[in-house]
C-alpha cells in the first residue's frame, strides 16, 4: 500500500513538471516574440520595462532599479536545494560508510564507480569528437566572429589538474562553507564514516545526530520539491527563453543544433545501451522513471540542485541500494560531467574553426582529453561548463582575438545548452548506481522493473 502510494506521488510530481515545463515553454517563446515585435514597432522601453519587472538579474550592472521577479522567486528556489548540498552529502555518504561492514566491499564500490564514470565519459567524448569533426569538414563551423560584439565576461584560468589538490581540504570550516567543496566534503565524510565504523558503539549518539539531520533534510527537500518544484520550473524556463532574443541565438544555430542533437542522442539512447550491455537490464524502465530527473536538471540547469530529486528517484523506483546511491550520486555530481565534455569538445572545435584554425584528427583528441579533465573540474552550478571551457582553449593555444570572440559568443548563446548538459550530468550518475548496485547484488529488480 504504501509502495503504491509512493508510485502514485512520483507520478503526479512526473505529470505537474512537465506541465511546468510545457507552460513555461509557451511562456517563454511568447516573450521571445513579444520582445521582437514590440523592437521592430519603436518600443523598446514597454520590453525594457517588463524585463526590469519580471526577469532582469538584480546582481548584474545598472540593475539597481530593477525587481526582477521571477529571478527572485529562481534564485529562491535554487537556493533551497543547495542550501542543503553539503550536509546533505557529509551525513548520508558518512552513514552509508558507516553502516558497511566489509572494507573490500567499499574498495570495489569505489573502482566500479570510477570504472562506469570513465567508460560513459569516453564514449561520450567519442561521440562529440566525430560529431565536431564531421561538421568541421562540412565547413559549417565557420562564423564571421568579428562582427559579433564580445560579451564584458572573465574567465579564470587555471591548470585542470589542480581539481586534484581540493580533494583534501586544510581547514574543515572552509570545506563546509562553500558549495564549490564537495570533493573536500566527500573525503571528510568518507574518513568520518570509516572511523564510525572502526569505533562502533563508542560513537554510537554520533550516529543518531547523522541520522536524524539527514531526516530532517530528507522532509525539507521532499517539502520543496513537491510543493513548489512544477511552479518553479515554469518560472526557470519562461525567464530562461525570456532573456535570450533573436540576436543573440542566430550567430551560431549550426553549434547549438549539433549539440543539442547530439547530447540528446546520448542522453535517451547512449546510457540505455550502456546499461544494457553492462547489466543486461531493459533500458526502458530507467528512461521512463529518469525522465523527470532530467527535466528538473534541464529547468534548475545545476547537478547540485538536482541531486536530491535524483537521489530519490534512484533509491525509490530505480532499486538502488541506499549505501550505493548515497556514495555514487554525490560523487558523481562533482567528476561525472559527461553532457559537459560533450558540450566543451564541440564548443572548442566550433572556436577553433571560427578563429581559422586548423583542426585535425589530432587535435580533437587533445581537445577531448583537456575536456575529459576539465568537465571533471567542473562545478555542479549553471553556467559552470563554459566558463571552464577557457581552460580547454588555453591548453591548446586557441587564444588569438578571434577565438577570444567566438569564445564570447558560446557564453552569451550556451544557456539553452547547459541546460541539457545538466539533464545528460544528472541521468549518467544515477545510470552508474544501477550499474554498480547490480553488480553487488545491493539492488531490488522487481522495483526497477515495476511501473
Amino acid at each position: 500500500m504504501m509502495k503504491e502510494k509512493k508510485q502514485k506521488s512520483a507520478n503526479k510530481l512526473a505529470i505537474k513538471m512537465g506541465v511546468g515545463l510545457l507552460l513555461g515553454l509557451i511562456a517563454g517563446t511568447s516573450c521571445i516574440f513579444l520582445r521582437e515585435y514590440w523592437i521592430a514597432n519603436g518600443q523598446e522601453d514597454l520590453w525594457r520595462f517588463i524585463q526590469n519587472l519580471l526577469f532582469q538579474d538584480l546582481t548584474a550592472k545598472d540593475a539597481q532599479n530593477a525587481i526582477g521577479i521571477f529571478y527572485i522567486i529562481g534564485q529562491w528556489f535554487v537556493n533551497a536545494l543547495q542550501l542543503v548540498i553539503i550536509p546533505m552529502v557529509f551525513t548520508s555518504i558518512a552513514l552509508a560508510m558507516c553502516d558497511i561492514s566489509d572494507t573490500k566491499k567499499l574498495g570495489r564500490i569505489s573502482y566500479k564507480t570510477l570504472g562506469y564514470f570513465l567508460l560513459t565519459s569516453v564514449v561520450a567524448l567519442v561521440l562529440a569528437g566525430i560529431v565536431g569533426i564531421l561538421i568541421y569538414q562540412a565547413g559549417w563551423f565557420q562564423a564571421d566572429v568579428q562582427t559579433t560584439v564580445a560579451q564584458n565576461t572573465t574567465a579564470t584560468t587555471s591548470n585542470p589538474f589542480a581539481i586534484f589538490l581540493s580533494i583534501i581540504p586544510n581547514n574543515i570550516i572552509t570545506a563546509f562553507s562553500s558549495n564549490s567543496s564537495v570533493l573536500a566534503v566527500v573525503f571528510l565524510a568518507v574518513v568520518t564514516g570509516l572511523s564510525m565504523n572502526a569505533l562502533q558503539e563508542k560513537v554510537k549518539y554520533l550516529k543518531i545526530i547523522l541520522k536524524e539531520v539527514n531526516n530532517v533534510i530528507v522532509v525539507f527537500l521532499s517539502f520543496v520539491i513537491h510543493k513548489f518544484g512544477p511552479f518553479a520550473i515554469f518560472i526557470l524556463i519562461t525567464r530562461t527563453f525570456a532573456i535570450y532574443g533573436v540576436e543573440h541565438l542566430r550567430p551560431a544555430l549550426i553549434y547549438v543544433v549539433a549539440t543539442v542533437l547530439c547530447l540528446l542522442f546520448y542522453l535517451i539512447f547512449g546510457y540505455g545501451s550502456i546499461l544494457c550491455l553492462t547489466t543486461k537490464l531493459h533500458p526502458l524502465p530507467f528512461v521512463k522513471k529518469m525522465a523527470k530527473v532530467a527535466m528538473f536538471g534541464f529547468s534548475t540547469s545545476s547537478s547540485a540542485a538536482t541531486l536530491p530529486l535524483n537521489t530519490k528517484t534512484t533509491v525509490e523506483e530505480l532499486g538502488v541500494h541506499e549505501d550505493i546511491a548515497s556514495f555514487t550520486l554525490p560523487l558523481g555530481m562533482t567528476i561525472n560531467m559527461n553532457g559537459t565534455a560533450i558540450m566543451q569538445t564541440i564548443a572548442a572545435i566550433f572556436i577553433a574553426a571560427s578563429a581559422g584554425y586548423e583542426v585535425t584528427i589530432g587535435s580533437v583528441f587533445l581537445i577531448a582529453i583537456l575536456a575529459l579533465i576539465a568537465s571533471t573540474g567542473t562545478p555542479a552550478a549553471p553556467g559552470a561548463g563554459a566558463v571552464i571551457l577557457f581552460t580547454v582553449l588555453t591548453g591548446l593555444g586557441y587564444t588569438n582575438d578571434a577565438a577570444i570572440l567566438a569564445y564570447s559568443l558560446i557564453l552569451a548563446i550556451n544557456r539553452p545548452i547547459e541546460m541539457v548538459v545538466t539533464s545528460l550530468n544528472v541521468v549518467g550518475d544515477s545510470a552508474a548506481c544501477v550499474y554498480v548496485a547490480k553488480s553487488e547484488k545491493m539492488f531490488d529488480e522487481e522495483k526497477y522493473y515495476s511501473k
